[in-house]
């Protein structure tokens, strides 16, 4: 089977930071350009991709995180340094997915627009985008994470309790 290196799931997290810090989406999606765009979300023939154990960590990790702020987030007693600190731990585990995880190249492409989603909302998360309220970037991280048990095949995920 042939695999890909994680130089294209790099460049998807760059194009994302790219775009949180103001470099207009045109620009960033011309520097990713195949010749098609990343294809939507999809199954693998009825199927989840197949995932290898750097992915499954580094989101297992990512989810270890977030999950039990939850309650906090809700309730508005995250304080700033600790969404920094998530967003931080995010960017972390996606920077370790990315130089670890070796996917199948339908399976990779499929991956790139998780990988984007979860990097927006870590960007939001850490402050590097001016929101009023970072808890958005946390809806992305939790849709993130869901969509990523929904589409690869992860034993024994489930999805992330939002509590909305």
């Amino acid at each position: 089977m042939k695999t890909v290196s994680a130089r294209g799931l790099f460049t998807a997290c760059a194009i994302a930071a790219a775009a949180l810090a103001g470099v207009p989406q045109a620009f960033a999606a011309d520097a990713h350009n195949h010749g098609t765009h990343s294809p939507a979300l999809k199954l693998n023939a009825g199927s989840k991709w197949q995932t290898d154990a750097p992915l499954r960590e580094g989101m297992a990790k990512i989810r270890a995180n977030v999950e039990p702020k939850l309650d906090a987030i809700h309730t508005g007693r995250l304080t700033t340094a600790q969404y920094e600190a998530m967003g931080k731990a995010v960017d972390e585990q996606l920077a370790y997915i990315v130089g670890n995880c070796k996917l199948a190249p339908a399976a990779d492409a499929v991956l790139h627009n998780v990988i984007a989603e979860m990097a927006d909302g870590a960007g939001v998360v850490a402050g590097k985008q001016a929101v009023d309220d970072r808890s958005k970037g946390v809806v992305h991280i939790v849709n993130a994470l869901n969509n990523y048990g929904q589409y690869f095949d992860h034993p024994g995920w489930k999805p992330v309790q939002a509590g909305h």
